[in-house]
């Protein structure tokens, strides 16, 4: 179970979201930031407790196959990742930010591709009765980091903060180019 949490709690990212988080609520109240934070956080874990639920018959009744989700999961995190090292690349518009519920920050920031397939093919190994308990402990931590995040900016600064998500977004490249390397030898392998 520990191992599950902690492999959880590193593909949920909140380390890699303190940054891109306060990106896009910078000009909200520190308030109104943790409202956000909270609420997105909180629609995340109910799409992954219902990818762990809904996910498996879900794809199976669309004939969909885990290496699909990887590859196409992996495609969406590396566009992503190309506009946090290319600013003037953003796949976000600033509009798609003024109230964002559920895009961006709850999926695909939080609730990502990575993370819903991990959860998918930890469904496939665990019971709900194990696989539940894990992702609600994963997410206490992942919730309770971004919503003191604004501390930890601050601390960082803007030209730290650049740094950072720049780091971030190549490590999320790299992640994303073994999600789909790892669709494709699932697909091969067959």
């Amino acid at each position: 179970m520990l191992q599950t949490i902690l492999l959880l709690l590193i593909v949920l990212d909140p380390f890699g979201n303190v940054v891109l988080v306060n990106g896009l609520l910078r000009s909200r109240s520190a308030a109104e930031r943790r409202r956000i934070i909270l609420r997105e956080s909180l629609i995340a874990l109910g799409l992954l407790l219902l990818a762990a639920v809904l996910g498996r018959p879900v794809m199976n009744a669309l004939g969909l196959q885990t290496y699909s989700l990887g590859i196409a999961g992996g495609i969406v995190l590396f566009m992503i990742a190309m506009g946090m090292i290319f600013p003037a690349r953003r796949m976000m518009d600033e509009e798609d930010t003024e109230d964002p519920v559920i895009v961006p920050i709850a999926v695909p920031l939080i609730a990502g591709p990575g993370t819903v397939s991990l959860v998918l093919l930890l469904a496939q190994r665990q019971s709900i009765q194990q696989l539940f308990p894990a992702v609600v402990a994963a997410w206490v931590p992942a919730t309770v980091l971004l919503l003191v995040s604004p501390w930890i900016h601050g601390l960082l600064g803007s030209r730290g903060s650049r740094a950072i998500e720049r780091l971030t977004g190549m490590l999320l490249i790299l992640l994303s180019v073994q999600m789909v390397l790892d669709g494709v030898r699932q697909f091969v392998g067959r």
